[in-house]
Protein backbone atom coordinates (compact mmCIF):
# COMPACT_ATOMS: atom_id res chain seq x y z
CA UNK A 1 0.00 0.00 0.00
CA UNK A 2 1.12 3.69 -0.98
CA UNK A 3 2.84 5.14 2.48
CA UNK A 4 1.35 8.22 1.84
CA UNK A 5 -2.21 6.43 1.77
CA UNK A 6 -1.65 4.28 4.19
CA UNK A 7 -0.54 7.43 6.85
CA UNK A 8 -4.07 8.82 5.67
CA UNK A 9 -6.14 6.07 6.51
CA UNK A 10 -4.69 6.06 10.02
CA UNK A 11 -5.17 9.65 10.64
CA UNK A 12 -9.20 9.77 9.35
CA UNK A 13 -9.38 6.93 11.74
CA UNK A 14 -7.86 8.37 14.55
CA UNK A 15 -10.05 11.77 13.64
CA UNK A 16 -13.00 9.54 13.45
CA UNK A 17 -12.15 7.68 16.97
CA UNK A 18 -11.47 11.50 18.12
CA UNK A 19 -14.70 12.92 17.16
CA UNK A 20 -17.08 10.23 18.37
CA UNK A 21 -15.26 9.81 21.57
CA UNK A 22 -15.47 13.87 22.04
CA UNK A 23 -19.46 13.31 21.05
CA UNK A 24 -20.22 10.68 23.90
CA UNK A 25 -18.00 12.67 26.41
CA UNK A 26 -20.64 15.62 25.45
CA UNK A 27 -23.74 13.41 25.30
CA UNK A 28 -22.87 11.81 28.90
CA UNK A 29 -21.43 15.09 30.38
CA UNK A 30 -24.81 16.77 29.63
CA UNK A 31 -27.26 13.56 30.81
CA UNK A 32 -25.54 13.77 34.24
CA UNK A 33 -25.65 17.80 34.89
CA UNK A 34 -29.40 17.49 34.02
CA UNK A 35 -29.80 14.52 36.25
CA UNK A 36 -28.25 11.15 35.21
CA UNK A 37 -29.43 9.14 33.26
CA UNK A 38 -31.07 6.83 36.20
CA UNK A 39 -33.55 9.64 37.32
CA UNK A 40 -34.42 10.29 33.50
CA UNK A 41 -34.99 6.48 32.64
CA UNK A 42 -37.37 6.45 35.84
CA UNK A 43 -39.76 9.26 34.39
CA UNK A 44 -42.28 7.20 32.56
CA UNK A 45 -44.42 10.28 32.04
CA UNK A 46 -44.92 14.04 32.00
CA UNK A 47 -47.55 16.75 32.42
CA UNK A 48 -46.80 19.81 31.70
CA UNK A 49 -48.02 23.48 31.95
CA UNK A 50 -46.97 26.73 29.66
CA UNK A 51 -47.91 29.68 27.92
CA UNK A 52 -46.97 31.79 24.92
CA UNK A 53 -48.16 35.32 23.89
CA UNK A 54 -50.28 36.25 20.61
CA UNK A 55 -51.73 40.09 20.19
CA UNK A 56 -50.90 40.58 23.95
CA UNK A 57 -52.86 38.06 25.25
CA UNK A 58 -51.56 34.94 27.21
CA UNK A 59 -52.63 31.56 25.77
CA UNK A 60 -52.19 28.44 27.88
CA UNK A 61 -50.77 25.43 26.50
CA UNK A 62 -50.25 21.68 27.84
CA UNK A 63 -48.63 18.88 27.36
CA UNK A 64 -49.02 14.97 28.25
CA UNK A 65 -46.59 12.79 27.18
CA UNK A 66 -45.43 9.43 27.77
CA UNK A 67 -42.08 7.19 27.70
CA UNK A 68 -43.63 5.07 25.19
CA UNK A 69 -44.17 7.92 22.51
CA UNK A 70 -47.95 8.96 23.70
CA UNK A 71 -48.43 12.65 23.25
CA UNK A 72 -50.72 15.43 23.66
CA UNK A 73 -50.51 18.71 23.25
CA UNK A 74 -53.65 21.22 23.67
CA UNK A 75 -53.82 25.46 23.23
CA UNK A 76 -56.67 27.61 24.14
CA UNK A 77 -57.05 30.77 22.54
CA UNK A 78 -60.31 33.30 23.17
CA UNK A 79 -61.78 30.46 25.32
CA UNK A 80 -61.36 27.47 23.26
CA UNK A 81 -59.17 24.62 23.85
CA UNK A 82 -58.10 22.35 20.99
CA UNK A 83 -55.49 20.22 20.76
CA UNK A 84 -52.76 21.20 18.31
CA UNK A 85 -50.89 17.32 18.30
CA UNK A 86 -52.60 13.67 19.69
CA UNK A 87 -50.69 10.47 18.90
CA UNK A 88 -52.25 7.50 20.89
CA UNK A 89 -49.02 5.27 19.28
CA UNK A 90 -51.18 4.22 16.19
CA UNK A 91 -53.49 7.34 15.71
CA UNK A 92 -52.59 11.12 14.92
CA UNK A 93 -54.39 13.59 15.33
CA UNK A 94 -55.62 17.33 16.50
CA UNK A 95 -58.44 19.99 16.18
CA UNK A 96 -58.57 21.44 12.70
CA UNK A 97 -59.41 25.19 15.12
CA UNK A 98 -61.39 26.65 11.78
CA UNK A 99 -64.07 24.17 12.65
CA UNK A 100 -63.59 22.46 16.07
CA UNK A 101 -63.45 18.99 15.05
CA UNK A 102 -61.70 16.53 15.34
CA UNK A 103 -58.95 15.02 12.44
CA UNK A 104 -57.34 12.61 11.68
CA UNK A 105 -53.34 13.44 10.17
CA UNK A 106 -52.53 11.79 7.29
CA UNK A 107 -50.28 8.14 6.64
CA UNK A 108 -47.09 10.28 6.55
CA UNK A 109 -47.00 12.33 10.04
CA UNK A 110 -48.37 9.34 11.41
CA UNK A 111 -45.28 7.00 10.35
CA UNK A 112 -42.95 10.27 11.42
CA UNK A 113 -44.29 10.06 14.98
CA UNK A 114 -44.24 6.11 14.96
CA UNK A 115 -40.89 6.47 14.27
CA UNK A 116 -39.29 8.79 16.03
CA UNK A 117 -42.04 10.26 19.24
CA UNK A 118 -40.64 7.41 21.54
CA UNK A 119 -36.85 8.65 21.18
CA UNK A 120 -37.64 12.16 21.96
CA UNK A 121 -39.52 11.94 25.12
CA UNK A 122 -37.16 13.90 27.80
CA UNK A 123 -33.87 13.36 25.38
CA UNK A 124 -32.85 11.74 22.13
CA UNK A 125 -29.69 11.36 23.26
CA UNK A 126 -30.49 8.75 26.41
CA UNK A 127 -29.56 5.59 25.06
CA UNK A 128 -29.34 7.18 21.71
CA UNK A 129 -27.23 4.81 20.02
CA UNK A 130 -30.28 2.01 21.11
CA UNK A 131 -32.41 4.16 19.26
CA UNK A 132 -30.63 3.76 16.00
CA UNK A 133 -29.24 7.71 16.88
CA UNK A 134 -26.22 9.16 15.70
CA UNK A 135 -24.40 11.77 17.15
CA UNK A 136 -21.14 13.47 15.36
CA UNK A 137 -18.98 16.51 17.06
CA UNK A 138 -18.55 18.91 14.93
CA UNK A 139 -15.98 20.86 16.94
CA UNK A 140 -16.73 24.90 19.01
CA UNK A 141 -18.70 27.46 17.76
CA UNK A 142 -19.92 30.54 19.11
CA UNK A 143 -23.85 30.67 18.90
CA UNK A 144 -26.29 33.71 20.58
CA UNK A 145 -23.47 35.27 22.21
CA UNK A 146 -21.92 31.68 23.88
CA UNK A 147 -19.44 29.08 23.10
CA UNK A 148 -20.71 26.05 22.62
CA UNK A 149 -20.10 22.44 21.21
CA UNK A 150 -21.79 21.80 18.16
CA UNK A 151 -23.53 18.63 17.69
CA UNK A 152 -24.90 16.84 14.48
CA UNK A 153 -28.03 14.31 15.89
CA UNK A 154 -28.85 12.11 13.00
CA UNK A 155 -32.64 10.27 13.85
CA UNK A 156 -34.64 7.42 11.81
CA UNK A 157 -35.30 9.24 8.55
CA UNK A 158 -38.55 10.83 7.73
CA UNK A 159 -41.36 10.40 5.24
CA UNK A 160 -41.75 13.39 2.77
CA UNK A 161 -44.25 12.41 -0.33
CA UNK A 162 -43.65 9.15 0.19
CA UNK A 163 -39.75 8.88 0.04
CA UNK A 164 -37.77 8.79 3.31
CA UNK A 165 -35.36 12.52 3.82
CA UNK A 166 -32.43 12.74 6.51
CA UNK A 167 -33.92 13.96 9.80
CA UNK A 168 -30.78 15.56 11.24
CA UNK A 169 -30.33 18.31 13.55
CA UNK A 170 -27.52 20.47 15.45
CA UNK A 171 -27.74 21.36 19.36
CA UNK A 172 -25.35 23.63 20.97
CA UNK A 173 -24.11 22.77 24.23
CA UNK A 174 -22.66 25.58 26.45
CA UNK A 175 -19.17 24.77 27.02
CA UNK A 176 -19.23 25.75 30.31
CA UNK A 177 -22.88 23.54 31.89
CA UNK A 178 -22.81 21.20 29.04
CA UNK A 179 -26.38 21.82 28.21
CA UNK A 180 -28.30 22.80 24.95
CA UNK A 181 -29.04 26.64 24.39
CA UNK A 182 -29.85 26.15 20.51
CA UNK A 183 -31.31 23.64 18.80
CA UNK A 184 -31.23 24.13 15.07
CA UNK A 185 -33.04 22.33 11.80
CA UNK A 186 -34.28 22.89 8.58
CA UNK A 187 -37.70 23.39 7.64
CA UNK A 188 -38.74 20.67 5.07
CA UNK A 189 -42.12 21.05 3.82
CA UNK A 190 -44.86 24.00 3.96
CA UNK A 191 -44.55 27.72 3.44
CA UNK A 192 -41.04 28.00 5.08
CA UNK A 193 -39.45 24.95 3.60
CA UNK A 194 -35.34 25.18 3.60
CA UNK A 195 -35.89 27.85 6.58
CA UNK A 196 -33.50 27.45 9.49
CA UNK A 197 -35.60 27.25 12.57
CA UNK A 198 -33.94 27.85 15.92
CA UNK A 199 -35.10 26.63 19.69
CA UNK A 200 -33.01 28.55 22.31
CA UNK A 201 -33.35 27.42 25.45
CA UNK A 202 -33.24 28.98 28.61
CA UNK A 203 -33.86 29.36 32.55
CA UNK A 204 -33.06 25.38 33.10
CA UNK A 205 -34.81 24.46 36.64
CA UNK A 206 -34.72 21.68 38.68
CA UNK A 207 -37.87 19.67 39.40
CA UNK A 208 -37.37 16.53 41.37
CA UNK A 209 -33.78 16.64 40.31
CA UNK A 210 -33.82 16.61 36.63
CA UNK A 211 -33.56 20.23 35.05
CA UNK A 212 -35.09 21.14 32.03
CA UNK A 213 -35.60 24.55 30.37
CA UNK A 214 -38.15 26.50 31.44
CA UNK A 215 -37.82 28.98 28.37
CA UNK A 216 -38.04 28.58 24.74
CA UNK A 217 -37.72 31.53 21.97
CA UNK A 218 -38.11 29.95 18.09
CA UNK A 219 -36.70 31.63 15.29
CA UNK A 220 -37.09 31.24 11.57
CA UNK A 221 -33.71 32.72 9.51
CA UNK A 222 -32.49 34.50 12.61
CA UNK A 223 -36.29 36.40 13.55
CA UNK A 224 -37.86 35.87 16.90
CA UNK A 225 -40.48 34.45 16.86
CA UNK A 226 -42.87 33.21 19.93
CA UNK A 227 -41.64 32.45 23.42
CA UNK A 228 -42.95 29.59 25.23
CA UNK A 229 -42.68 29.84 28.92
CA UNK A 230 -43.10 26.68 31.41
CA UNK A 231 -45.35 27.33 34.61
CA UNK A 232 -45.22 23.53 35.94
CA UNK A 233 -43.81 20.15 35.37
CA UNK A 234 -44.90 17.48 36.71
CA UNK A 235 -42.89 13.91 37.02
CA UNK A 236 -44.86 10.73 36.47
CA UNK A 237 -48.44 12.03 36.87
CA UNK A 238 -51.15 9.09 36.14
CA UNK A 239 -52.78 9.69 33.05
CA UNK A 240 -55.70 8.38 31.80
CA UNK A 241 -54.61 6.71 27.96
CA UNK A 242 -57.84 7.58 26.98
CA UNK A 243 -56.91 11.04 26.52
CA UNK A 244 -54.23 10.08 23.59
CA UNK A 245 -57.08 8.11 21.64
CA UNK A 246 -58.86 10.14 18.55
CA UNK A 247 -62.26 10.83 19.08
CA UNK A 248 -65.06 11.94 16.67
CA UNK A 249 -66.86 15.43 17.18
CA UNK A 250 -70.36 15.87 17.78
CA UNK A 251 -72.06 18.43 15.70
CA UNK A 252 -73.89 19.82 18.47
Amino acid sequence: MNKNLFLSLITLFITGMMSAQTADEIVNKYLENIGGKDKLEAIKSLHIQASTKAQGMDLPIEFYMTKDGKQLITAEIQGKKFVQVAFDGNTAWHTNFMNMKNEKMDNEATENLKRNSAGEFITPFLNYKGKGYKVEFLGKEEIEGTETYKIKLTQKPELKDGKEIPNESFYYFDTENYVPVVVETIITDGPMKGAKFQQIFSDYQEVDGVYFPFSTMNKFNGQTGQEVKLTKIEINPEIDNSIFEFKETSDK
